[in-house]
């Protein structure tokens, strides 16, 4: 059986769609790593081509040969289970490859990876190009972010381009839909593709809410703001206290307040804040704070799963109350791949939607992101719940 047309036409799209992403960058933007949790671009060009050649390739072609020998030391991440790594904070450390050599990787697995599948296909193999295609997916969302990180910390404030629309305006008023209590099924029941985190359908009881159908605006956080949301210790958590203390973080993530008047990186530049749009960057912590202020609160990801076909999302990724667990009966994959969500399930928040930098046809109502509730580099915000 040689492989479909529809899947390698997935992936060699995908491919391109990553390079395209780095095409308007400058050598030198492809190195730089400022924190722990943004890569540099050059390393998710390579990463993204090792899990083919590690989980395909060099296990499935017999013929495959290596690019270099030392490459996945250089690009694994965290698969503990495959072998020893250069560790996250040392990625911005890499002068070597060269970002030439990296696309020259890329091509060279990218060719080898087409070729077998053309000639070599059975259901496994499938499903691994599926998470290969997927994960590459993830990490073209992790770019765009990791760009704007990149460039949105330089003093130029340099423009990624001119086209990436980030802030999409609303003028709609706020409403709130109201859920009955009930019984719900919670994860996901189709045939295409999904995580394993989303596995294991099971229903919960949820007591009547009503859910906001707009995002948090920017308007609305620039009040929380001006009342001193974050000079009020009753607002928020013990820990989330000492980290806007101790980084003396005033406002999201990229804003700037020059001349008395609030001012927003983009990855068009510097440009005034809009008010009209969905507030982002930032972290659980503040959209908890927040949520406190106007007597409200966040929520769970199954009172969001059941709502969600009520209003619209995907421009932001939404923080939820919930932690992030596994569903009842979860099943983690056998061997490395076991590695990619299921060690993760401990001290991290779980986001719902997706946002303006999601790749296509790469969320889904029950997909389930998760973040540390301090960080906040990726396009996150908050939607409000009443009680009732």
């Amino acid at each position: 059986m040689i492989v479909t047309d529809s899947l390698l036409t997935s992936f060699l799209k995908t491919r391109s769609d990553t390079e395209e992403i780095c095409a308007p960058l400058e050598t030198e933007d492809y190195v730089i790593q400022p924190i722990v949790d943004v890569s540099p671009p050059k390393w998710h060009l390579g990463h993204t081509t090792w899990f083919f050649e590690e989980f395909i390739l060099s296990k499935y072609d017999t013929n495959y040969k290596r690019f270099h020998p030392e490459y996945a030391y250089v690009f694994n991440s965290y698969y503990e289970s495959v072998g020893k790594r250069v560790i996250r904070t040392n990625r911005g450390n890499l002068s070597r490859p060269t970002v030439s050599q990296v696309y020259q990787y890329r091509d060279y697995v990218t060719s080898h990876l087409q070729a077998f599948l053309e000639e070599n296909f059975d259901e496994k193999i499938n499903e691994l190009v599926e998470i290969g295609i997927h994960h590459e997916k993830q990490h073209q969302e992790l770019l765009l972010t990791d760009i704007k990180f990149i460039l949105g910390n330089n003093p130029l404030f340099p423009k990624y381009n001119e086209t990436f629309t980030e802030n999409p305006e609303s003028n709609q008023s706020n409403q709130y839909v109201t859920i009955q209590e009930g019984i719900y099924e919670i994860g996901y029941q189709g045939n295409d593709f999904c995580y394993d985190n989303e596995l294991g359908v099971h229903r919960v009881l949820l007591e009547e809410y009503a859910i906001c159908n707009e995002l948090v605006s920017n308007k609305e956080y620039l009040d929380f703001i001006n009342d001193g949301g974050y000079n009020d210790s009753l607002l928020w958590h013990a820990e989330a206290w000492d980290w806007i203390k101790n980084d003396n973080i005033q406002a999201p993530l990229y804003w700037h307040l020059i001349d008395g008047q609030y001012y927003q990186y983009t990855l068009q530049g510097l440009k005034a804040l809009k008010l009209n749009t969905s507030v982002t960057h930032i972290s659980y912590y503040e959209a908890f704070a927040f949520a406190q202020w106007k007597g409200q609160r966040l929520p769970t990801e199954f009172e969001w799963e059941v709502a969600q076909h009520q209003f619209k999302w995907g421009s932001r990724w939404e923080w939820t109350e919930s932690a992030y667990l596994p569903y009842p009966n979860y099943k983690k994959a056998p061997g490395a791949l076991g590695e990619y969500n299921g060690k993760f399930m401990v001290n991290q928040k779980v986001l719902r939607g997706g946002s303006v930098a999601t790749s296509q046809d790469h969320t889904r109502s029950t997909y389930r992101n998760f973040f540390h509730p301090n960080l906040r580099w990726q396009f996150t915000g908050l939607r409000l719940v009443k009680n009732i």
